[in-house]
């Protein structure tokens, strides 16, 4: 999508140092390249979306986008083949050394799009340190935190992975990555999950006495009920969302 903001990666030196130097805010996407999403949605879902909404963002905002960071800190799939995951510690060094390699060049504007869970609470922790030994503030937006007003739509009993909401963005970006005939409802171990105030780390098993854990598919939610039209609404809010942030943070970065 043509607009004010450009990709980092698309740029020469001298381009990207005249960005910097007019106070571009730099948008850091982070969507996983290789984590299981079913048995229906290709291994780099999250990088699909965290790339789609940043097009969405440069396209209506002058920002930079930096390239999305692929690889993060997933334990939870690590039980399906494919799914690609670093220990938190490595996943923290990475964002440390990308946001201060910006910071190292003039940007004092970051704003991280994170298009995971388990990487909210290292991520947390590495831009309180950023605060504390760089002085920059970055601002983080989670996903799992975007387009609520559009889960009025969904039908699923519980979602959270490649679920309804999940596979009707995919249909919206990439129809043809989707593999619909194979999208099939899937609660898992829910029944083995007590409702209470406390949560617990869960770690998704094929293995069916794997209780709380159990995913037969690798998804948690019913994404059969999944539509393109559903997708579009969600991406819309998000993107709307994400705008009205930046825009709300960074004001006078805004203009063209």
């Amino acid at each position: 999508m043509a607009g004010p903001g450009v990709f980092l990666e698309t740029l020469t030196w001298p381009e990207a140092e005249a960005q910097f130097r007019m106070g571009r805010v730099v948008l850091v996407p982070i969507g996983a390249l290789a984590k299981e999403h079913g048995h229906h949605l290709p291994l780099n879902t999250d990088w699909l979306v965290a790339r789609a909404l940043a097009e969405r963002v440069a396209a209506q905002l002058p920002v930079v986008v930096a390239p999305v960071v692929g690889f993060g800190y997933y334990p939870a799939f690590v039980n399906y083949p494919g799914s690609q995951h670093l220990k938190a510690d490595t996943f923290m060094a990475l964002m440390r050394d990308l946001i201060a390699n910006l910071i190292d060049h003039g940007v004092t504007r970051i704003a991280v799009l994170n298009g995971g869970v388990s990487t909210e609470a290292p991520l947390a922790i590495v831009l309180r340190e950023v605060l504390e030994r760089r002085g920059v503030r970055v601002a983080a937006a989670h996903i799992r935190e975007l387009g609520r007003k559009g889960h009025a739509l969904l039908q699923q009993r519980l979602g959270g992975h490649a679920d309804e909401a999940e596979t009707s963005i995919l249909l919206a970006l990439q129809p043809e990555a989707v593999r619909l005939h194979l999208a099939v409802e899937d609660y898992g171990g829910e029944a083995a999950a007590p409702a209470t105030v406390f949560r617990r780390p869960v770690t998704f098993s094929g293995k069916p006495d794997s209780g709380i854990d159990f995913s037969r598919t690798g998804a948690h939610g019913d994404p059969s009920l999944a539509t393109a039209a559903k997708g579009e609404a969600l991406l819309a809010e998000m993107t709307h969302e994400l705008i009205e942030g930046l825009r709300s943070l960074w004001p006078e970065a805004m203009t063209v």
